[in-house]
């Protein structure tokens, strides 16, 4: 058994449902791979028009972003790990309910896959004791999309998020930098062919075009990233988000690679009540200190106290 397939071993035995590798030098360097090719040119490109909106952090040198050895010196090798979060439960639809992306109706998934990413690093150098490694889960300047497509784990769809033939469009991803110099994974191949549902699923219309969100009009920026004091949704896009106040699932749930999705066992995913089925009236009477408790170890704290009550006026003011 090769070092590649132990570390996909160890990998599983924690809990990562997918599990893949590829190498820095043919990603970057390859010339069979258009989007190697492109990578650095196309987030320019996307910061160049605005859509990153006020998420200053992303246009901060996008170079790193683009090449992993300019944040690990001698990286070779990434390792992308995915996390199955599909449930079969169905949000509550009926008036006076908000709706919550299903990413956030369980405990936040960053402890889930950094606890499990960190033993997986652990376990790492056991194997090999001179690799140098260093883990992220959304959190680091990596595009986690692009080297989990590198990396078979399934295609960036038409709608920007990772599909994956088995899990559809419900896995949650992390990846582990590493000196060590691996077996690479064939390249997940896009299978979205002439499907276009989940663009003319947008409510807002924020898939531009195949491949290409304006997160300035995404109800999930809305809803999450757009929370400092101040910041007001435009009218035009708040009468377009219904009843969502974190998140929104809709070109996801209409990809149809979903429809053999199989429900995760993951405990921490598992939705509560609270998430499932959220009274618009209980929610708009949160204080600061009930929203922080209630939230403590959810996603959803995220959105902040003040952004998260805008969210449900909103919903309510959609209800009339």
């Amino acid at each position: 058994m090769t070092l590649a397939e132990d570390i996909k071993r160890e990998a599983q035995a924690l809990g990562f449902q997918a599990v893949g590798i590829s190498r820095i030098e043919t990603f970057l360097e390859g010339t069979e791979t258009p989007l190697s090719r492109s990578l650095h040119a196309r987030l320019l490109e996307w910061l160049r028009r605005g859509f990153h909106g006020t998420m200053s952090w992303i246009a901060r040198e996008p170079e790193r972003r683009a090449d992993p050895r300019t944040i690990l010196a001698g990286c070779r090798s990434v390792i992308s790990v995915g996390m199955n979060y599909y449930t079969e439960h169905r949000a509550d639809e009926r008036p006076g309910h908000g709706r919550i992306a299903r990413y956030a109706w369980g405990e936040d998934y960053h402890t889930a896959l950094k606890q499990r990413l960190e033993e997986l690093e652990d376990r790492i150098r056991t194997l090999a004791p001179l690799a140098q490694t260093r883990g992220y889960v959304d959190t680091g300047p990596v595009m986690e999309k692009a080297w989990a497509q590198q990396a078979g784990l399934g295609w960036i769809g038409k709608h920007s998020n990772l599909v994956s033939e088995q899990y559809g469009s419900w896995l949650l991803l992390g990846e582990i930098l590493t000196t060590l110099d691996l077996e690479q994974d064939e390249p997940g191949t896009d299978l979205c062919g002439s499907c276009t549902l989940c663009l003319r699923a947008c409510p807002t219309g924020a898939i531009t075009e195949p491949y290409v969100v304006d997160a300035r009009q995404c109800i999930s920026y809305l809803t999450i990233e757009l929370h400092q004091p101040g910041d007001k949704i435009p009218d035009d896009l708040a009468r377009k988000m219904g009843n969502r106040i974190f998140g929104c699932d809709d070109c996801l749930d209409v990809c149809p690679y979903n429809v053999n999705a199989l429900p995760t066992a993951e405990r921490a995913f598992q939705p509560s009540p609270l998430t499932l089925t959220p009274l618009l009236t209980e929610l708009s009477d949160l204080t600061d200190r009930e929203f922080a408790a209630t939230f403590h170890r959810s996603p959803i704290r995220r959105a902040k106290h003040a952004g998260f009550l805008r969210n449900v006026g909103v919903a309510l003011k959609n209800l009339s």
